[in-house]
């Protein structure tokens, strides 16, 4: 793989870092707001919500500029709004801190996800985006806990500033290591924009993108509120939050990486046997969350199922959009974000049902329930030879 492409996934760790990382902080935040821990989830939504939305819309405004620039100025952005975050006083200003966040990680990774399909050769686009995302599941096993840690030892807005330090070496590796010249796509050989936009029409483009929300959804549903369930259900101290996200996350990058090596060339088995293991998983840990070494040992489980089976879809969102170039990582984005931001407001309305503080878990085993009710009678189409016809 180019080096551009880790250099990439180093902004992209500092960027999960702070998508991720609420995990751990919200009981903090919520305490600091006087706002119940519910309430403060909305963060997670309203970041999700930011990339959804912004995703297309920055897609379109960038699409015609040089990617270095456009990538360098989404970081400044990105760092920017934490600054901003880490020094507010008004829970409102926070939301809105991190929605500017997420338009700016939309814009990013939009403009990415493009860059990295473009630096690897056609058949080899799930191998990239493995290597671009694995910056995500290394920002939840190293740079969440580390935040979940900072935070309890110094309060959540250390954590802020944190992840604004992260983003001066991402800076820099990007003026480093992207190329300034315009993308080698402009000019008259680039669809234009209504073609691109008319990918959307593609039943198997929008089959793969619903997918991989649903499953997106179902991890963020269980993620936003792991830390109230390690505390309160498995009557473990703060510091075994950290562990558990430690825990996500070597999961979630174990199975980014397995799933790297076989969703360009053999997505059915991935979807065929981690789909319905993933659905299985998130109700054993409801039941057994009371249980310490199996709430741990099931958080890996999760984590590398989800991921997994979260890339190997979004890898299919490339592939089905392939005759839209510049759109296809505002696509893909989307299709994730779609799922984060509905996963919290899932599990956030059952806190308050019988199912406590498991119900998030029951939400996520609903929403894989539901991805693999809609896949399986149509994973020979979700699967079939990459939509040559999408690709010319």
């Amino acid at each position: 793989m180019p080096l551009p492409l880790y250099l990439l996934a180093l902004a992209v760790f500092a960027m999960g870092t702070s998508e991720f990382m609420l995990a751990g902080l919200l009981p903090d935040i919520a305490s600091d707001f006087d706002v119940p821990v519910g309430t403060a989830g909305v963060l997670t939504s309203a970041f999700a919500i930011g990339m959804f939305v912004g995703a297309p819309l920055v897609a379109v405004f960038a699409r015609n500029w040089p990617r270095r620039p456009a990538l360098l100025g989404f970081v400044v952005m990105f760092a920017a709004a934490h600054v901003v975050g880490a020094v507010t006083t008004s829970f409102p200003l926070l939301f809105a801190t991190r929605v500017v966040a997420a338009l700016a990680n939309a814009g990013f990774l939009a403009v990415a996800l493009t860059a990295a399909a473009s630096l690897v050769p056609p058949d080899r686009k799930g191998r990239a985006l493995a290597v671009l995302l694995s910056g995500t599941t290394l920002a939840t096993v190293a740079g969440v806990p580390g935040g979940s840690v900072l935070g309890t030892a110094a309060g959540w807005r250390a954590a802020f500033w944190a992840v604004t330090a992260l983003c001066l070496p991402a800076a820099l590796g990007i003026l480093k290591g992207i190329p300034a010249e315009r993308d080698t796509e402009d000019g008259t050989g680039r669809p234009t924009l209504r073609t691109e936009f008319a990918q959307l029409a593609r039943p198997r483009l929008i089959l793969v993108m619903l997918l991989g929300a649903l499953v997106n959804a179902a991890a963020f549903a269980s993620l936003t509120f792991l830390a109230p369930l390690v505390t309160d259900s498995a009557g473990l101290g703060e510091l075994w939050i950290s562990v558990a996200l430690v825990l996500f996350g070597a999961g979630s990058f174990v199975g980014i990486t397995a799933a790297g090596r076989l969703s360009d060339r053999s997505p059915g088995p991935v979807i065929a046997v981690g789909g319905p293991m993933l659905l299985i998983g998130w109700p054993a840990l409801a039941v057994l969350a009371h249980e310490p070494v199996a709430l741990l040992g099931l958080v890996f489980v999760q984590g590398a199922l989800s991921f997994a089976l979260g890339s190997t879809l979004i890898t299919r969102v490339l592939y089905e959009a392939g005759g839209a170039p510049t759109m296809a990582g505002a696509y893909a984005t989307a299709a994730l974000n779609v799922g984060a931001a509905v996963g919290p407001v899932v599990a956030a309305a059952t806190l308050g049902t019988a199912a406590g503080g498991s119900g998030p878990l029951w939400a996520s085993a609903l929403l894989v329930a539901v991805a693999l009710l809609i896949a399986f009678p149509l994973l020979t189409v979700i699967t079939a030879d990459r939509g040559t016809e999408a690709m010319r």
